[in-house]
């Protein structure tokens, strides 16, 4: 489930980069003289506009819907809390019967 969430929010942002990049700004009058006024054709004058200003609005709103399950699902997991919870600390720890070697430290010795 959660992958599935992840691939509609990586498409929601990828389509909200595509739609803001294709809508005119307020003064894009000038950029219809480089082509991109085609677009106002198929849908009217300010048809465009509107079809692009509302899929942007729904894909916002779906990127903030996906946003607060991944956070969701980032707090409801079950697994360990940390990743020292399953780290190896070093060689295991001898076992009582074997015999270890004096230390020949001076450090470790008492006087006597």
């Amino acid at each position: 489930m959660e992958t599935v969430v992840w691939v509609v929010h990586i498409g929601a942002a990828l389509g909200i980069i595509g739609l803001v990049l294709m809508q005119h700004g307020k003064g894009a009058d000038m950029g219809a003289a480089f082509g991109s006024g085609s677009a106002g054709g198929l849908f009217g004058a300010s048809g465009a506009a509107n079809f692009l200003s509302r899929s942007t609005a729904v894909l916002a709103a779906v990127f903030f819907c996906t946003s607060l399950l991944l956070t969701w699902f980032s707090g409801h997991q079950h697994h360990a809390a940390s990743v020292m919870d399953h780290a190896v600390l070093g060689a295991p720890a001898a076992s009582p019967s074997a015999p270890q070697a004096p230390s020949s430290s001076p450090a470790n010795q008492i006087p006597k």
